[in-house]
């Protein structure tokens, strides 16, 4: 009676996997989401870089590291189609496969009997055909590895490439002063936004966000130097934080180079630089409260002992431009 269902049934049991397809987005990225549960970070990768320089053992999250096989990177997105889909693939199977166990076993009732039986399936059970999975919105910032060259797509900012885990140090320092930038440009927005509220924590936010972009710029060129300098003279070790000292740090540069900071900035610009760099280390270490350090190595005669420094958008902008000129100076000289 139930021969069709039977089978159907059997057929299903076999049935290990069910293929999807995915599409990708009109730039040709595929979407894919970060396993960590403490990440979740959302990216693309090219639809044709994702098959042929991704490895299916191992694929890196751009933002964490984490690291995964090519399996574990579907998005909450897909899943949730993915599960739609497939339930209602069985369904409509099983419903069909009922449907005509019931016309087979009606259709061979003799007409003439004295007893009557009839079977009948209540509902409908359309035959769900499996579609691929549209893709997310495009993300604007688009990478490309300069390791292994694999193409992959983020919102905000990314450290590795998914393909093979590469850590650029230009690409990260690039991201990190765009985050800055960022900052900088929304200050207003947020001031007005807090200030609904109270205009003293509105203050207070917005004071913490340029203070901490001047450290944001200063850890991001030591962060810079540090690997990349390793990357060209890997049999010299670094001293620690040396990178934070413009004297110590320039003076790598020179014994790499034949020239430092001093050479490739105008003298009021390193003068410049060195203030700046003296506050970060105040705001860092001593809350911001002037030393007799501070005085003695920056040469700043606004401020005296045990007065709190203050920082404005201009010094993180000054501060900002002046390191891309450095890093571009270094940039130079390691791509001859």
């Amino acid at each position: 009676m139930f021969d069709k269902l039977i089978r159907e049934l059997e057929a299903l049991q076999r049935t290990k996997k069910f293929f999807i397809p995915i599409k990708a987005d009109k730039d040709g990225y595929l979407d894919r989401k970060c396993p960590n549960k403490e990440c979740n970070f959302q990216f693309k990768v090219h639809e044709e870089d994702w098959k042929n320089k991704v490895r299916d053992e191992e694929v890196f999250c751009p933002m964490c590291r984490c690291t995964a096989d090519a399996n574990s990177w579907m998005t909450s997105h897909q899943k949730k189609n993915a599960e739609n889909q497939i339930s209602k693939h069985i369904h409509g199977r099983i419903g069909r496969a009922m449907q005509e166990d019931a016309m087979n076993f009606n259709a061979k009732q003799q007409r003439n009997s004295f007893l009557q039986m009839s079977l009948s399936v209540s509902g409908t059970h359309p035959y769900h055909h499996i579609l691929p999975i549209a893709a997310q919105k495009e993300m604007l910032l688009k990478i490309t590895c300069c390791q292994c060259h694999a193409r992959y797509a983020v919102i905000g900012s990314a450290f590795f490439c998914p393909a093979c885990g590469y850590n650029s140090a230009e690409e990260t320092f690039d991201n990190s002063l765009k985050k800055v930038e960022t900052k900088l440009k929304n200050i207003s927005v947020i001031r007005k936004a807090i200030q609904i509220t109270s205009k003293d924590e509105a203050e207070i936010a917005c004071s913490s966000l340029i203070e901490t972009s001047l450290s944001d710029c200063v850890v991001a060129f030591q962060r810079f130097c540090e690997v990349v300098y390793s990357r060209v003279n890997p049999s010299e070790k670094i001293k620690f934080n040396a990178f934070q000292n413009l004297d110590a740090g320039g003076e790598y540069w020179k014994s790499l180079f034949g020239k430092g900071y001093a050479d490739w900035l105008s003298p009021i610009e390193y003068s410049e630089l060195n203030k700046l760099f003296q506050k970060r280390h105040l705001l860092a270490h001593r809350e911001g409260m002037v030393d007799q350090k501070y005085l003695d190595k920056s040469g700043d005669s606004n401020y005296k002992l045990e007065q709190r420094i203050v920082v404005n958008e201009k010094d993180v902008i000054q501060l900002k431009d002046t390191i891309q000129k450095l890093a571009g100076a270094i940039r130079e000289r390691i791509e001859v």
